[in-house]
């Protein structure tokens, strides 16, 4: 009832104010994504910085354990920040996650090596990831709701794929234009030597924007009418009055738990297509750097496009409809383009492929916040949404763990991502057959 009053009562915000929520809910987001990104794209040298051994998938499976590592303290920061948004604001917590974000990622660049302090490299490496993922944990609890929760119903699907999506997509691109300049700076043996640094260095950027942006924008309306509606009902009853029951988490379970599954599986989807991608096109495809990072920074448009499509649509018909469709393209799609990628030989095939498996690789991805915002009501939406994105995207992210123990060898990539992307897609079509239809209301 609160939460309904609160909706109900909120205060418009201005256009700008909305545009604002939206542009930079997605900065926000992007941040979170630029940062993960940037071990994706190094990590073949970080395999030999951190993780030597005799087997190349052996070593490279060390590096994305190490990243998986991160995705498994996401549910810890979601649930601190989430709280933290929910009781304090949406703005706050996002300011204190973006500096702990780049603040984190930047240490990892200073880092000594394993052949500099032996197993005690690996072991801080482990411990930054760590933190790191306390903190990106944080930026999923309020970058979502600040913008979803800004803007009219009738456009949230449009938000959620511009906020989730294209803020990834933005991400994406912005490590790829770094990677692009860092390997020009230092080719060669040198990237091997100092690149890979400067890349993790460039996650102060995050830091200082997010510091300056995020303290200078406006609350969410609903939870600043949600503020005003508790207000109001704690003035009308007497000091030893009971309460007002509020919603608690722990009666959402069955919600979370349907929430996880497709989040599990969007997100093990995107990261098997544009998180896999680097390391595939430098494996299978032996794609230069250069060549690399322009295939990447397409691949990155291509990404923004299909996630704001992709949240519009399920504004135009409805959130399940549209999820089903993204299911089965997916299903279809995208085994048979990885088939296509590791057959590709010439650059404008590989270029092609890649921006297709990045689009694609986002269909079941971005409207996903939309559809977990809508399931919980806003005095708990930050913080169940958080902890259901957080532990989705920890299942989801091991995804490449898996594909690479599964190979063995760079020749059986394509076979264990078709079997691996098939697999999610057939998941994520069940879980979304069963998600209740929500008219585009939060409560």
């Amino acid at each position: 009832m609160q939460a309904n009053r609160a909706e109900a009562s909120g205060h418009a915000l201005t256009q700008g104010q909305v545009t604002a929520a939206i542009a930079f809910s997605a900065l926000g987001w992007a941040f979170d994504l630029f940062d993960l990104f940037i071990l994706l794209y190094v990590a073949p040298v970080l395999a030999k910085v951190f993780f030597p051994s005799g087997q190349q998938m052996l070593s490279l499976a060390g590096v994305y354990a190490a990243f998986t590592a991160t995705l498994i303290m996401r549910p810890a920061g979601g649930w601190i920040f989430g709280r933290f948004a929910d009781l304090r604001g949406r703005r706050r917590a996002m300011v204190v996650a973006a500096v702990g974000v780049g603040l984190s990622t930047a240490l990892m660049g200073a880092l000594p090596t394993v052949q500099t302090i032996g197993l005690l490299a690996p072991a801080l490496f482990l411990g930054l990831r760590l933190v790191q993922g306390v903190f990106m944990g944080g930026m999923v609890a309020s970058t979502h709701t600040l913008g979803t929760e800004s803007i009219a119903p009738k456009h949230r699907g449009l938000a959620s794929g511009i906020i989730s999506g294209g803020g990834s997509g933005v991400g994406k691109l912005m490590a790829s234009l770094v990677f692009l300049s860092v390997t020009s700076l230092f080719p060669g043996p040198a990237f091997a030597q100092w690149g890979w640094r400067v890349m993790f260095f460039s996650g102060l950027i995050s830091s200082l924007l997010g510091l300056f942006v995020f303290s200078r924008l406006h609350e969410s309306p609903l939870w600043e009418a949600l503020q005003r509606a508790q207000a109001g009902e704690a003035a009308r009853k007497s000091p030893s009055a009971p309460a007002a029951p509020s919603a608690r988490l722990g009666a959402f379970v069955p919600v979370v738990l349907l929430c996880i599954v497709l989040t599990s599986c969007g997100g093990g989807l995107s990261y098997l297509t544009s998180g896999y991608l680097p390391t595939f096109m430098k494996l299978v495809n032996h794609v230069k750097p250069k060549d690399l990072g322009q295939i990447l920074s397409l691949s990155a448009l291509a990404v923004i496009a299909a996630s704001v499509f992709s949240g519009w649509l399920t504004d135009m018909v409805g959130r399940k409809p549209a999820m089903l469709v993204y299911g089965v393209v997916s299903l279809v799609t995208i085994p048979l383009m990885y088939h296509g990628l590791a057959q590709a030989r010439s650059l404008r095939e590989i270029g092609m492929y890649s921006v297709l498996l990045s689009a694609v690789g986002t269909f079941c991805y971005a409207p996903l916040l939309i559809v977990l915002n809508e399931r919980f009501p806003t005095s708990i939406r930050s913080s169940g949404t958080a902890v259901s994105w957080n532990i989705g995207f920890a299942l989801g992210g091991s995804m490449p763990v898996v594909v690479s123990l599964i190979a063995k060898a760079s020749s059986g990539l394509s076979v264990a991502l078709a079997i691996a992307t098939g697999v999610l897609a057939v998941a994520y079509l069940l879980a979304a057959w069963a998600t209740p239809t929500r008219h585009n209301l939060m409560h």
